[in-house]
């Protein structure tokens, strides 16, 4: 019996058919729209919608002349089957994507993809010409799944737990600065005059960071004293390094996103090996059981480029 009831309130084959109908309807907002789209007249369109609203116990639509709109009610129907439309139409894609080639999308830390992921993709694009590469970037975490997002890069200790996690790099911390900065306020080995100087602190390293836990953690650890002013705050790494650059002060840069400035001298690190390991380290975030080669490719070679 109770299984019976459940099967009444389950969309039936005949309700699924006239669905595609009223998709077209609701994304057009005009049954004549939605008529020519479908070759169908209008009158047939609004008999279709007017049998279904019937059938659900829902008022889909308010008609007026020359114009419908969808009710409240209609624009919830819409969304959840617009989404479930979408996610049919990814897994569809994905699944004739299963070789190395389509489309791939990776989400990234604006500094990680600034600093350290976008000046190497050249190297992937000529390896796995066939995959056609798009990277977003943002301080969030995202859906993945409402997104269409394959593949994360992230920077923290404590990843999400509704998505699988793989471990890519460790990282550490130090103090840098452009030459001339360093030699105006004489940093070089001589931590004790950060008193003078600004630091620039990314104010969101990690989830949980209060503004200026990079400085904090590096001054307890080798036992120096922080200045009395906050310093100038940025919500991205790699814009406290650019302020570095510019010599505006002294930025906890992350050696993985330094090293090629420092390596160029746009930036030294006046305290030389002073650098601190951080709880905190680089991971890769997919979604579960998606294991697929052109993912699986992407990780590899991020792992080759760690290498």
């Amino acid at each position: 019996m109770r299984a019976m009831e459940e099967d009444k309130r389950r969309l039936n084959g005949w309700q699924l058919s006239k669905m595609h109908t009223f998709e077209a309807a609701a994304r057009y907002e005009s049954f004549a729209l939605a008529a020519a789209e479908l070759s169908l007249t209008p009158s047939a369109v609004s008999h279709r919608i007017s049998l279904l609203e019937e059938e659900l116990g829902i008022q889909l639509f308010i008609r007026s002349h020359r114009k419908v709109e969808l009710t409240q009610e209609g624009k919830r129907v819409y969304w959840t089957l617009k989404s479930s439309l979408d996610t049919l139409n990814q897994e569809i894609l994905d699944i004739k994507n299963q070789a190395l080639s389509g489309t791939l999308t990776v989400y990234s830390r604006p500094s990680i993809a600034q600093c350290w992921l976008v000046p190497m993709l050249g190297d992937f694009t000529r390896r796995y010409p066939s995959i056609s590469l798009t990277v977003l970037t943002g301080n969030d975490y995202v859906n993945m799944q409402r997104t269409g997002i394959d593949l994360a890069l992230y920077f923290d200790d404590s990843p999400p737990n509704h998505v699988s996690h793989h471990f890519l790099m460790d990282e550490e911390i130090l103090p840098v600065c452009s030459p001339t900065y360093a030699r105006e306020h004489a940093l070089l080995e001589n931590p004790a005059q950060l008193g003078h100087c600004t630091l620039l602190h990314d104010r969101q390293a990690w989830s949980n960071d209060t503004g200026t836990d990079e400085w904090l953690s590096w001054a307890q650890h080798f036992a120096v004293n922080m200045p009395p002013s906050s310093g100038m705050g940025f919500d991205r790494s790699d814009l406290a390094i650019i302020a570095a650059v510019n010599h505006l002060g002294v930025a906890m840069g992350r050696k993985r996103l330094v090293q090629k400035r420092l390596e160029r001298g746009e930036l030294i690190a006046p305290f030389g090996s002073k650098a601190l390991k951080c709880h905190q380290h680089y991971y890769i975030s997919t979604l579960p059981g998606r294991q697929w080669p052109k993912i699986d490719a992407f990780i590899g070679w991020l792992r080759d480029q760690v290498g």
